[in-house]
């Protein structure tokens, strides 16, 4: 009896829009949300992952506004943001598995010049400290640079800001992008593939997955999905106006097409690793999300393959780093505790009265706001994709977590609903 009413909650739960019950008032409530004056959103995808299988997925708002204005589908590519890191750390594993990185080597030995903090030379920096962001790497001195500049000239540099000269490598936890530039400048090095490539056939192509680091190399079909990111104000401007027009901020493909960056043509891998932005620049799809998170809860296997050792998954998100009140920067209460290049949340600060904990990681870029949290012990998990906030998120805190009120109001509706079926 037991196994036929999960079957029964199951099928309800997956009618999505077109179904009554509790998949259609979870259809109005995340609708309801998304339209919401205080904070609107251009569009939502999100999908809901119970007992290793997706039990919901629902799509509201246009991908693209104006003239060509489209729906957000299913298969709409979001750029993720700094979720993106996470994925890039999924690629990592894949070469550490293979022997070709190690966690705790000086990483002077992949770039082939000595990475140092110019403030503390005589302390190594490992692959373990960038993806837990303790290398004392900052970003103040910028963490994206085109195919003519050499990462190597800026790390090396001594430019103001590149470094903290506080803390050396090795214990305070400071979220740093540049970190992941280095990463990839890495992954490159020891492979002798453009980064972008090289996750397709790390991660990407092995799952059937679409999207992808490059959208210059994205087919018509991928392109004519990418869903355009908002905000209502300019993109020149800090000044929010929920009453003005959806302006776009990136990815505006229906006024003007991809194209590869400059100088692409004579890159040479290994030189910058910051040119597809590991840190943040993945298109992907909510849908395509879900399948991720399957993996992760079936111990890194994905339908017939071995994507990731069981033991690498574990690994990857254990815990590296703790908060003890002294040891790091919190950025407002957000960050607590870290895996490698993944987040750790407790019970209390993902969905309204607590009971969730997960691993995972947040994103917010150009109006997006993204998140991948997963229970791997239960098999539960939740992708939200927001492209394109209305009014300024700082003023829409949330009110039990550093996020923002729109993304509990989405997680706790998904989570009592599509997962507890309340």
């Amino acid at each position: 009896m037991k196994r036929e009413m999960q079957a029964l909650m199951g099928m309800l739960l997956m009618a999505g829009a077109s179904g009554g019950g509790m998949a259609a008032s979870l259809d109005q409530e995340l609708a309801a949300i998304a339209a919401d004056p205080a904070m609107p959103l251009a569009s939502l995808s999100v999908l809901a992952v119970r007992g290793g299988k997706v039990r919901y997925q629902y799509q509201t708002g246009q991908r693209r506004i104006g003239a060509a204005a489209a729906p957000a589908n299913a298969d709409t590519l979001f750029r993720i943001a700094s979720v993106s890191k996470m994925m890039t750390t999924f690629g990592v594993m894949r070469l550490i598995e293979q022997h070709q990185l190690e966690l705790d080597a000086d990483v002077s030995r992949y770039l082939g010049y000595a990475l140092r903090n110019p403030h503390f030379p005589d302390q190594p920096i490992s692959l373990r400290m960038l993806l837990t962001h303790t290398s004392s790497l900052r970003d103040e001195a910028g963490y994206f640079w085109g195919a003519d500049v050499a990462i190597r000239d800026r790390l090396t540099g001594g430019a103001a800001g590149m470094w903290a000269g506080d803390h050396g490598p090795g214990g305070y936890f400071t979220y740093t992008n540049l970190n992941w530039g280095v990463i990839g400048t890495i992954m490159e090095k020891v492979s002798g593939e453009r980064f972008d490539r090289l996750m397709k056939r790390l991660l990407l192509e092995p799952m059937g997955l679409r999207g992808g680091y490059n959208p210059s190399e994205f087919s018509p079909e991928e392109i004519d999905n990418v869903a355009t990111l908002y905000r209502k104000r300019a993109v020149d401007s800090e000044v929010w106006n929920p009453d003005g027009p959806w302006i776009a901020q990136v990815d505006d493909y229906g006024v003007r097409p991809p194209v590869a960056p400059a100088g692409l043509a004579g890159y040479v891998a290994g030189s910058n690793g910051t040119l597809f932005s590991p840190t943040g620049g993945l298109r992907i799809s909510a849908a395509d999300l879900g399948k991720i998170m399957q993996m992760l809860t079936n111990h890194g296997r994905y339908q017939d393959r071995q994507i990731l050792q069981p033991e690498s998954v574990a690994l990857m998100f254990r815990q590296q780093w703790k908060h003890n009140g002294s040891n790091g920067d919190t950025h407002r209460g957000l960050y607590h505790s870290w895996g490698l290049g993944s987040q750790r949340f407790d019970d209390r600060r993902l969905v309204e009265g607590g009971g969730f904990s997960a691993v995972g990681h947040l994103g917010e870029a150009y109006g997006l706001i993204s998140t991948f949290v997963v229970d791997l012990r239960r098999s539960n998990g939740m992708v939200s994709l927001i492209g394109g906030t209305g009014a300024d998120p700082d003023r829409n805190p949330g009110r039990y977590s550093a996020m923002t009120r729109s993304e509990e109001r989405i997680l706790t509706a998904l989570y009592r609903h599509a997962i507890l079926g309340r």
